[in-house]
């Protein structure tokens, strides 16, 4: 939800996490507790939780009891283990700065609430900044809502067809192209570890470099972005990298990414709003050719993706390079099923490729129906309130 906030000076709450903190950080996983990599939970062992009840409860700080500590305790173990330098975040001026995952953008004036922002920061060994207090919240859903008329415009409304029905009632109009597109999807590359997929990925982009082709790679976090932007580095290609941290003349780089012989790294170019043109000659060569370096939780994302080449009718093509060890595969493709397909495509196994292929569009059709699952949720319970509040005044709010 949409939550307006204000600074709430707490020295209890503040005291409270520093604590949390303290306690969490002597805990390991498995042995201490259990992590949840598809729901991103985490699960204290019921038999930890006495001993940890005793250490609060000789501390100084008191925080809504032994309860409130056991959650922040939680959030302390969640910002360990689900929120990582360079891809939920990163640091600028001293301070924890959020990056939107589906942009990559950067969003200054946001942070984490229920102590999780000030967790983050403690692990980043950053001083805690004060808490904040919601005086409003609103769903994006409830919100666009409130509008008399509803409409819009993307090239990629096919995967939400049904979630737009639901909840807006909105209809959606295919509208035919205005030139034919010639944008070529090659194949799916599978790899058993990322170290392999990289080496791919790099191989990809001089192979096509030489050719004098125009190369733009997706990324999904800045540190991936700037892994591959090395390893492109090493073998003496010239190349441009945007992302969260390098965002200086955005417009530009994009706009350029269709030159003869360009190398662009990227994270995720939704919303970029610039569109790339081709260069002198790019056309007769091929196009704009588009890496996807890992299957993204949305589809729409890669399709918007892979639809940065072939524009207007110009050529192009795009692939998705995936491996076992990417997040969304690890997160929602059982283990001995991953480490079957790993140890296949070690051995390169006929038909293995295709399997893995399957098995990444197996894991993002589970990551989007969790997210339409959440999604729901968050309307159900804007509507509960909605039910429940009828009767106030209508400057109640």
């Amino acid at each position: 939800p949409l939550i307006i906030s204000r600074a709430f000076p707490n020295e209890v709450f503040t005291d409270a996490c520093m604590v949390s903190n303290q306690l969490a950080s002597n805990l390991q996983p498995e042995a201490d507790y259990r992590i949840d990599r598809r729901y991103k939970e985490i699960e204290i062992n019921p038999r930890l939780k006495k001993e940890l009840a005793e250490r609060i409860k000789s501390s100084k700080a008191q925080f809504r009891g032994v309860g409130g500590h056991m959650e922040l305790i939680q959030q302390a173990l969640t910002a360990r283990e689900f929120f990582h330098r360079d891809d939920q975040y990163v640091i600028q001026d001293g301070k924890v700065v959020i990056v939107d995952e589906f942009t990559g953008r950067q969003m200054p004036q946001r942070t984490w609430r229920a102590g999780l922002h000030q967790f983050i920061e403690a692990k980043e060994g950053l001083p805690m900044t004060t808490p904040t207090e919601t005086l409003a919240r609103l769903s994006f859903q409830r919100f666009y809502r409130l509008f008399h008329k509803l409409s819009g415009m993307t090239g990629t409304a096919r995967e939400a067809i049904q979630e737009l029905w639901d909840i807006y009632q909105l209809p959606v109009v295919t509208v035919p192209e205005n030139r034919r597109c010639q944008r070529r999807i090659l194949p799916t590359r599978a790899f058993a570890d990322q170290e392999s997929k990289w080496e791919a990925i790099v191989e990809e982009i001089v192979h096509l470099n030489r050719q004098g082709r125009p190369v733009l790679v997706g990324t999904r976090s800045v540190e991936a972005s700037e892994h591959l932007a090395s390893l492109v580095e090493r073998t003496g290609t010239w190349y441009k990298v945007l992302n969260a941290v390098r965002h200086g003349e955005e417009a530009g780089i994009v706009s350029l990414a269709g030159e003869r012989g360009a190398v662009t790294i990227a994270t995720n170019m939704a919303g970029r709003g610039t569109d790339i043109k081709l260069g002198k000659g790019v056309a007769a060569l091929g196009g704009l050719h588009v890496i996807a370096s890992e299957c993204h939780e949305a589809q729409r994302i890669d399709r918007q993706l892979f639809g940065r080449c072939a524009r207007q009718g110009d050529p192009g093509s795009a692939r998705l390079f995936v491996s076992m060890e990417d997040e969304i595969v690890r997160r929602f493709v059982p283990e001995a099923v991953r480490n079957t397909i790993q140890g296949q495509l070690k051995t390169r196994f006929f038909g293995t490729r295709l399997a893995a292929a399957a098995a990444a569009r197996l894991a993002q059709s589970a990551a989007q129906r969790l997210a339409y699952r959440r999604r729901r949720g968050v309307l159900r319970m804007d509507t509960w309130l909605e039910d429940s509040l009828s009767f106030a005044r209508r400057d109640v709010s």
